[in-house]
C-alpha cells in the first residue's frame, strides 16, 4: 500500500506564511483536499483546533476543509500510545521541565501517537535534534517510537504533486 500521511500543524502554518500562500498558490491548498479524498493525507482534530484559532485565511481553510481531514484522537489506544510517549519525554534529563509540560500540552504528541496507532508517517518541518533541551522535538520521538517521519516537500514529492503556472493569460478588464 502507498505511504498515508499525517500533518502536523506547521506544515499548514509555514505554508500559508511563506511558500504556499493562498494568494500565490491556491492550488496547494485544493491538493491537500484532494490527496485526502484521495485517503492519502490526514491531521487531527487537535491541530483543526490550533488551525481554527488563526483568524486568517488558514483558519478559513480549515473551517472549510472535509471534517473527516481531521481525525479524531479519541481512540483508546492511541490515548495510551500518547501516555507511553508522555512518560518517555518525563523521563528523558536531557529536556527542561518547561519542554517537558510545554510538549504535554501541544498538539505533537498527539500527532505522534495517532500516526503510530495508524501506520501513517508524521508531516513536520522539526528535525532531529538530539541534544535538544528547551523543546521536545517530534523528530526525536518518532525515532523512539518507530514512526516514520518526513517534511512536506518530501511528501509532495512522494505523492508525485506539482504546481504549474497556468498557460493561460488573464484578460484585465
Amino acid at each position: 500500500m502507498s505511504n498515508r500521511y499525517l500533518l502536523d500543524a506547521n506544515p499548514f502554518i509555514e505554508a500559508k506564511n511563506r511558500y504556499y500562500g493562498f494568494d500565490i498558490c491556491p492550488g496547494f491548498w485544493t491538493s491537500i483536499v484532494e490527496l485526502h479524498e484521495a485517503k492519502r493525507v490526514f491531521s487531527i482534530d487537535r491541530i483543526q483546533t490550533e488551525l481554527r484559532g488563526q483568524d486568517d485565511d488558514l483558519m478559513d481553510w480549515a473551517n472549510a476543509a472535509p471534517d473527516t481531514l481531521f481525525k479524531k484522537t479519541e481512540d483508546p489506544e492511541v490515548i495510551d500510545t500518547f501516555q507511553r510517549m508522555l512518560n518517555w519525554v518525563y523521563t528523558q534529563d536531557q529536556f527542561t521541565d518547561a519542554a517537558k509540560a510545554e510538549f504535554a500540552s501541544v498538539a505533537d504528541g498527539w500527532v505522534i501517537a495517532y500516526a503510530a496507532v495508524n501506520g501513517l508517517l508524521v508531516v513536520t518541518h522539526e528535525e532531529f535534534a538530539p541534544d535538544a533541551k528547551r523543546k521536545v522535538p517530534m523528530p526525536n520521538v518518532c525515532l523512539e517510537f518507530n514512526v516514520e517521519y518526513v517534511n512536506l516537500f518530501d511528501m509532495l514529492r512522494e505523492l508525485k504533486v506539482s504546481f504549474v503556472r497556468s498557460t493561460k493569460h488573464r484578460r484585465s478588464t
